[in-house]
């Protein structure tokens, strides 16, 4: 009976663990749509405009942090970046590493 007790407790933390982590992947989705604008649905971007889809995780989070912090001049990405934390930065960086170019 303990064992199946025990079984039970970790199919359920395994299933709520998944359901977090989907839940995760689809917040990283919400904020990277704001970026479609000027980048493209999944950062696939239209010519002229900057594609961040396949592009380096570091290189593009260097480039929000610098957009954030001003080192990085821009019309409208530093205004975007601070609405973000370094966190939802570093996240928003690797799912656009992470698409298709």
């Amino acid at each position: 009976m303990m064992i199946r007790t025990k079984q039970w407790l970790l199919a359920c933390t395994l299933g709520a663990a998944a359901l977090g982590a989907q839940a995760q992947v689809s917040q990283v989705k919400v904020w990277a749509a704001a970026c479609a604008n000027c980048h493209g649905t999944d950062g696939r971007a239209q010519p002229g405009m900057e594609a961040l889809a396949g592009k380096d995780k570091d290189d593009l989070l260097q480039k929000l942090l610098d957009f954030k912090s001003g080192r990085k001049p821009a019309t409208i990405m530093h205004q975007l970046s601070k609405g973000y934390t370094d966190e939802q930065l570093t996240q928003i960086a690797a799912y656009f590493a992470g698409q298709k170019k």
